[in-house]
């Protein structure tokens, strides 16, 4: 059951269109990855599809209906981010306490025991929690409200690592156990790969890819030897990023179709083949010009 579908969805302000023509559609009870670069229009999906925002066009429909200022909507929903505000006067207790009347399925008992798990004072008013204790506690509200439909923003800033992979660890076992669907859009993605089921990545405002994490990690191969020897063997074949080591070698990441014959096939021309990560990947993918930083010194 698709509990998210958008079509042909855009956002402008003013000029400058966020989201452009952007189609795709989420099933429910997935964790979907929501990658790009500053400005490839992440948070304004995640707003437009919380229904904070209007698109400009196209249509969305979540839980097969438009969320712009839907109540309905609004109740089985989530959205955290570092900009969550909440009455100063308010300790962290009862802002769980307050969430707890909000969201009809919302885990009370486990919102503490984390609270306590990490640290945080009950009685300590969220105004004033450090960025990384913010992030943390705002990320147990998003775990321990077990939405239908949970949105994260970049929610672990100024966690350190190993708070971010206790979180991350948190949220699968929860996950498994109150399946739901979730999209998490973060900049960390080689920490988030293990819990991720599928990847959405926008480059400028539109939908570049959108495959489970399992085809990512053999979408491209990378070739690294002599120059003369690797563009032989890529000749015809699309190349995502390059880089030149010294005068005589290059290492190049090429798009694949069949991963383990194009593994073979540079095994038998001894040239250094390795898969690409997911991260390194995303990167190469959403780089302003295809071929990637050795474009910028060619003398074309």
């Amino acid at each position: 059951m698709k509990i998210i579908q958008c079509d042909n969805v855009s956002k402008a302000y003013k000029k400058t269109k966020a989201v452009n023509k952007l189609s795709f559609s989420i099933e429910e009870n997935t964790i979907t990855g929501l990658i790009g670069r500053n400005g490839a229009g992440k948070t304004t999906l995640l707003k437009l599809l919380s229904g904070f925002l209007k698109t400009t066009d196209g249509e969305i429909k979540v839980f097969n209906e438009n969320p712009f200022n839907n109540l309905n909507v609004s109740c089985n929903i989530i959205f955290i981010d570092e900009n969550m505000s909440f009455s100063k006067q308010l300790t962290l207790d009862e802002i769980l306490i307050a969430t707890n009347s909000f969201y009809p399925n919302f885990d009370q008992t486990m919102s503490r025991k984390l609270l306590e798990y990490f640290s945080l004072d009950k009685n300590r008013k969220h105004s004033e929690l450090s960025k990384g204790m913010t992030s943390t506690f705002n990320m147990i509200l998003g775990i321990a409200s077990h939405c239908a439909l949970t949105f994260m923003d970049e929610p672990t800033t100024g966690m350190d690592s190993a708070v971010r992979k206790e979180i991350y660890k948190i949220m699968l076992k929860d996950y498994i156990e109150n399946p739901r669907s979730i999209i998490i859009s973060s900049h960390y993605l080689e920490e988030l790969e293990d819990i991720l089921e599928d990847i959405l990545l926008l480059k400028e405002g539109t939908k570049f890819l959108h495959m489970p994490i399992v085809d990512l990690k053999e979408y491209a191969i990378s070739f690294r030897g002599k120059v003369e020897d690797v563009n032989s063997l890529i000749k015809g074949r699309k190349v995502l990023y390059e880089e030149n080591f010294g005068k005589d070698s290059i290492y190049v990441v090429i798009q694949t179709n069949n991963f383990q014959e194009d593994l073979n096939t540079a095994k038998a021309n001894n040239i250094d083949v390795n898969s690409v990560s997911t991260n390194d990947l995303c990167i190469y993918l959403t780089s302003p010009k295809e071929g990637g930083i050795s474009n910028v010194f060619s003398k074309e």
